[in-house]
């Protein structure tokens, strides 16, 4: 049994599939890869995302330690960023394969 966060896995594969899986939760990632973003630029690097989809991923992602949220309030108009943590970092190497991956079978194994 694995532990992470208060939740136990069975094994260390749903760990991380407990971490990244979903249907967003890796495309935000991969944005994020790039760098910082805005929480507006993430929304329109994922259009077909709801808003509230992407805001309680984006929190659950936060809460396990793997992007960062920093909001500036000086000046109006309020700022949100997000971006990895040295412990989301860690995660780049595996989002990169998914992400080869994926241009793999979109470009051998899609139809015409």
């Amino acid at each position: 049994m694995h532990k992470f966060n208060g939740k136990e896995y069975p094994c260390c594969a749903s760990l991380t599939m407990g971490i990244i899986g979903g249907k967003w939760k890796t495309v935000i990632l991969f944005h994020l890869m790039q760098g910082t973003l805005r929480y507006n630029e993430l929304r329109k690097e994922i259009p077909s995302v709801t808003e509230r989809t992407l805001s309680l991923q984006l929190k659950t992602l936060e809460e396990d330690g793997v992007i960062q949220r920093k909001v500036y309030t000086a000046k109006p108009p309020l700022k949100v960023e997000y971006s990895l943590t040295e412990f989301g970092k860690t995660l780049i190497p595996l989002i990169q394969s998914i992400a080869d991956w994926g241009d793999f079978v979109a470009e051998k194994h899609s139809e015409v």
